[in-house]
């Protein structure tokens, strides 16, 4: 380490102060690894600033001495774009300690809420007001609203509200030469060029630091209706979604599509996941409506639709809960089926999206595609199906020893980059997307120039060299320079 660095360190240092600073391995570890374990890498100091100009002050002398920074949220990301690289040369800088609301109001139905802010902290600081923040995703009692941000994360309530993306109307970000943009506005209609904060939505990371959100706050629903439905086919959830869309509009929150081999493994693994049908299905689809109505008959005209649907065959049999309780009940099944996975063995993951027309052929052309090529193995397709999202994993073929603490095999999981091959391959040819929700960091960095058109990363990569000329900004994420 050179004198420069070594000065800059210690300045670092000074401008957090004794509680910004994260020292010992066993303290510094959480912040160097992926949250499935998949990236390691090593820093040369971890720091958590309190404001945005400690931020300010910490990319400025990182600039000043080359030394790479690397934004961290709850690092509850899928992809690595939060992890530090293997050369131990970055400084990680976690948001944890920026938590404020520092407003909220509900005449403009907007919160401003600091990086840090955990995202069910967002939605209860909502509910104090009598709105709602709809952002909802498996993580939300430990990810951080700035890399929901950076991520743009989506989550099962895209089909009504929208990404992050949409659910944004300001940003404070603290760009790669420390300067600080101001750009937290509650303005619904602000045309006066360029809307930067779509520059730093999305890019995890690597063009600044999000230190502060000003987000869209909506009316809280007074009904909610859950309802768990028993299908045939894949192909008649999607008809079965275009039929509830219209009839309900914007009270369809919700439309998830889960396999029987998803709760087959929810119901092996985790406590309280029920079978809410009478007999097994082949796929189910977990929809909800909401209205901010009270006394809207919601129930009423849910029972109705359904019941038209089972006279036209697109439902072999369904339940409505009966109580908020049993809606959680409902929705548990769809969370525990994530859970499940762990205990069946290695399982490779994807996160893709098509066009809502087309993801029942998509669904169908890879299970055929997996299973001819691995047999025996347990393609896996589920997720908000409402809005083209399909997470697609393959579960190893079960194992004659198989235990509860089975650890992933290594021969299966060796051939992820195959299976990539296949399941991108298929979405490409459907004019799909390789990343949904999850983003790109350093897991889908190398395949990207294979999907993305080249006009496309040559305009990145040029917004990337105009804000951060010394690629010091989580460096390595995304694409290399």
């Amino acid at each position: 380490m050179n004198e420069s660095s070594e000065s800059a360190l210690a300045a670092i240092k000074a401008a957090v102060g004794p509680k910004g600073i994260v020292e010992g391995a066993e303290a510094i570890e959480p912040y160097l690894l992926e949250s499935r374990g998949m990236f390691h890498g090593a820093a040369r100091l971890v720091v958590r600033p309190a404001n945005t100009a400690e931020v300010s002050e910490v990319v400025r002398l990182a600039r000043a001495a080359r030394l790479p920074i690397v934004p961290q949220g709850g690092n509850t990301g899928l992809c690595g774009g939060g992890v530090p690289g293997e050369d131990g040369r970055s400084i990680v800088v976690s948001l944890g300690r920026m938590n404020r609301i520092r407003a909220i109001d509900p005449i403009d139905f907007t919160v401003t809420a600091e990086a840090g802010c955990i995202l069910a902290e967002i939605q209860k600081s909502a509910e104090g007001v009598d709105r709602l923040f709809p952002l909802s995703l498996g993580a939300e009692g430990s990810c951080q609203i700035g890399g929901n941000l950076s991520t743009n994360a989506g989550g099962i309530a895209v089909l009504r509200y929208g990404n992050a993306r949409d659910l944004c109307l300001g940003l404070e970000v603290v760009l790669p030469d420390g300067r600080i943009w101001d750009g937290l506005r509650v303005l619904r209609k602000d045309n006066t060029g360029y809307d930067l904060k779509h520059l730093f939505i999305g890019a995890e990371g690597t063009l600044g630091v999000i230190t502060a959100a000003t987000l869209k706050l909506f009316p809280r629903p007074r009904e909610v209706e859950t309802a768990f439905l028993g299908l045939k086919r894949a192909r008649d959830a999607m008809e079965l979604f275009a039929r509830a869309r219209a009839a309900s509009g914007d009270q369809l929150t919700a439309f998830e599509l889960i396999p029987r081999i998803g709760l087959d493994f929810a119901m092996r693994h985790v406590a309280g996941v029920p079978d809410p049908l009478r007999c097994p299905h082949d796929w189910y689809v977990l929809l909800e409506v909401t209205s901010s109505r009270a006394g809207g008959k919601l129930r009423e005209g849910l029972e109705a639709f359904l019941g038209e649907m089972i006279d036209v065959g697109l439902i072999e049999d369904g339940a409505v809960a009966a109580s908020a309780q049993q809606g959680q009940q409902l929705w548990r099944i769809r969370e525990g089926m994530v859970e499940a996975q762990k205990q069946e063995g290695g399982s490779i993951k994807h996160d893709v999206s098509v066009a809502v027309s087309r993801v029942a052929d998509c669904i169908e052309r890879l299970v055929a595609a997996v299973e001819a090529r691995v047999p025996g193995c347990r393609p896996l397709a589920f997720g908000h199906v409402g809005d083209g999202n399909i997470h697609f994993n393959v579960s190893e073929p079960p194992r004659a020893d198989y235990q509860r603490d089975h650890v992933p095999t290594a021969a299966f999981m060796a051939r992820r980059h195959e299976m990539n091959e296949i399941v991108h391959g298929i979405v490409r040819e459907m004019s799909g997307s390789i990343s949904a929700e999850h983003g790109i960091g350093i897991l889908k960095r190398d395949e990207l120039p294979r999907f993305k058109p080249a006009v496309a990363l040559d305009l990145m990569r040029a917004v990337k060299r105009a804000l951060d000329p010394d690629n010091l900004m989580n460096p390595g994420k995304i694409f290399e320079l």
